[in-house]
Order: structure tokens, then sequence, then C-alpha cells
């Protein structure tokens, strides 16, 4: 095929429904970080090993009659599982045959949700800054992103969440907690949300509660605890985030029967059924685990990374959960914040994440987001670096 023949092709043939989307700022600033040979703090999955309880768990299974496909929903004991750690930990108490689905990964569960509810038109409030997935999950449903910004200090602005509301208002996405700035929302913040979407019956509310055993001074409030929200929520969650297996990709979905009946339409063709070794594995770990010991020991972590680096020139942000630091380097640099997380890596040998990334129009308040999702030692190497600078 001649150039102009292959422009041509691609043009009008290949017509790409993510033109603006690149190469991610994690792929980016992990492969400089390996050619520099930096510690990296900017990817958030841990670098410690998995509770020696799991892998017992995992060894004994994995020559087991285990490893055909589940049921399309999720493997019945793990719903069951998932079904009683929901009534325990928010008091709700769901329908596993109805009202639960297992997804691949938590990221795959917001495709889904918002796949299956936006059509073309439609428009979905996203605050920022937002993590990367759900503008191009929205863009794929041939939906509108609207962007709607956070305060200065990351807590929700409701008076720009009302005004970006219209009649073409489909689903608003609310993170909480909340990567990448840590921030997690309050009873106030509930009742605000609560007040305005009153008026606009029609909006569906997509939380995703991925980091909700992982807080700190503040308890996580769940949308499972909203009886006015609660029947129009889809609440995405993460195995993965909760028990340190990011890489096993075990998610799941919780919402009324009648969200979720329109779900597994379209999750059945997207993966059918999630890894079988996996759900097993974590639903016989369920048995044992405490997920309030989960969120002690990151807060040890955040309260060590804090610690370390409190009499550095970088000014610590707020961090009531999830696995994210914020820090603002004002007093350093006056670079846009991605060169100087790119100058970080190169002079410095620590690697995070510029947080004007995951806004819609770049803003820049020169902000870095650092993992601590990482073993005191890399911890204390990473800060011995920082606070040189």
């Amino acid at each position: 095929m001649k150039k102009l023949e292959r422009v041509y092709f691609l043009y009008f043939c290949v017509m790409s429904k993510l033109p603006n989307i690149t190469t991610s700022i994690f792929s980016v600033m992990s492969q400089l970080a390996n050619e520099h040979g930096a510690i990296n703090l900017s990817q958030g999955f841990p670098n410690f090993p998995e509770d020696e309880r799991l892998l017992q768990i995992s060894e004994r299974l994995i020559r087991s009659n285990i490893h055909q496909y589940t049921p399309m929903a999720g493997l019945p004991s793990l719903l069951e599982k998932i079904a009683n750690q929901t009534l325990k930990q928010y008091g709700r108490k769901v329908n596993t045959a109805s009202e639960i689905l297992i997804t691949a990964g938590a990221t795959q569960g917001v495709f889904t949700a918002i796949n299956t509810f936006v059509n073309q038109g439609d428009e979905v409030l996203i605050l920022d800054p937002s993590y990367d997935s759900y503008e191009p999950s929205v863009l794929v449903a041939g939906g509108k992103p609207v962007r709607v910004s956070l305060n200065d200090d990351y807590t929700p602005n409701f008076n720009r969440i009302e005004s970006a509301i219209s009649t073409k208002t489909k689903m608003i996405v609310i993170n909480n907690p909340h990567n990448p700035t840590g921030r997690i929302w309050t009873e106030q913040d509930f009742e605000a949300l609560e007040t305005i979407l009153e008026k606009h019956p029609q909006i569906l509310i997509l939380g995703d509660e991925v980091y909700e055993y992982i807080t700190f001074s503040q308890p996580h409030i769940s949308f499972n605890t909203r009886p006015k929200l609660v029947e129009r929520t889809i609440i995405a969650s993460s195995f993965g985030k909760s028990l340190h297996v990011t890489g096993w990709k075990v998610g799941y979905l919780i919402a009324p029967e009648h969200l979720m009946f329109e779900m597994k339409k379209v999750h059945q063709f997207l993966v059918f059924s999630v890894n079988s070794f996996s759900q097993h594995a974590i639903s016989e770990y369920l048995d044992v685990v405490d997920f309030s010991e989960v969120s002690k020991m990151y807060q040890r972590k955040r309260d060590l990374f804090q610690n370390l680096i409190k009499n550095s020139r970088f000014e610590l942000m707020p961090c009531d959960g999830t696995y994210f630091q914020v820090v603002n380097y004002n007093q350093i640099s006056n670079k846009n914040d991605v060169d100087f997380a790119k100058e970080l890596i190169v002079n410095h040998g620590v690697a995070s994440i510029p947080i004007s990334v995951f806004y819609n129009d770049a803003t820049d308040r020169h902000m870095l987001r650092f993992c601590f999702a990482k073993t005191d030692e890399t911890l204390i190497a990473a800060t011995e670096k920082l606070n040189q600078i």
C-alpha cells in the first residue's frame, strides 16, 4: 500500500475513538525512572510481599480443579463473602444473585458501568483532578465528558458541580477516597450532593471506592450508607488495592438490581467471566483477612513518609486516605510540574507523578504525587534523596 493510500485508509476507514490519547504519564515516568535507576514512587502499586496466608492459600489451590470458567457474575462463594463484608462494614444487605458483579479489575467495572448507561451525546461529570480511565470510557460510549475542578484544597466545589449539570447530564463520577490527592468526602459533602441530586432524579452516580479500606484519621463514608442515593448508584471496588494484589485484576461492582441487570448484559460480552483462580483464592482469604489492619498498615507507611520528609523543602498536603501523598514544591522550583518531575528523576533519582496530568486543562499548582505503598527501606532511601534537594 502506497503512503498516500495508507493515509487515505487511516483517515476514512480507521477513525480513532480516542485521537487525543497518547502514552500515559505513568509509562513515561516509569520508563524514565528505569533509564536513570531512580526509585519509583510514581506508579500506584506495592513493592512489598503479599500476605503469607494468601500465598499459602494460592499454593494449595493451584493444583485444585478450579481452572475453568466461573459463572458470568462471579464465583458464588466470593459473591457471598462480598455481601457479608458489605453488611458488616456498611450495614447494607445486597443480593448476591442480582446486585454484585465480579469484574476484571475496577477499571473494567468503571468501563462497563459507563458504557452500559451513557449514550451518544450524554454528558458525564468528572471531578478534576481525576483518574485517567474515566474520560476515555465516556468517549468510547459516545458521551461528552464535562470536567469540573475541585477546590484548591481538593475538596468538592458544589457550586461548580451544580452549575455544570444540564438536561443532558446522565452520570457523575465520584472517586472517594480520591486518587490522586488522598482526600476523602465528609458527611457535609454527601449532604450537599444529595441536595443537588434531589433536583435531578435522572442522574446516575458512579462511585469509585477502590481505596475504601485505606483511610486514616477520618472514616470512609460509602455510597452504600446513603439511602437517598443508593438506588441510583453503581459502586466500584478493587481487591487489587485492598489486598495488595494489583496484578490479579479482580474488582467488583455493587448496584441495585435494575442497574445491575443492564450491566451484566455488557459485561458478558466484554470479558464474560473473571480469572477463576484469583476468585477462589480471594474467596478463601476473605475468611482470615482483617481490613482494619490494612488501613493501619498504610497509615504507618503514610506517617513514616511524612515524618521522613517533613523537614525538607516540600510542603505536605493533607492525606486522608489512599496510598498517595501529594506535595507542593513551590519553595524549590518555578518549573512546571511535568518538567520538574522529570528533573527529579534525572538529577535526584526519585520518580513521582505531576498532578497537572489529572486535569483536563492541565492546571499546574506545582504539585507532585508520591506513592508510599512501598517497603520502609524504599521510603527511607527515597526521602533521603528528597531531603537533599
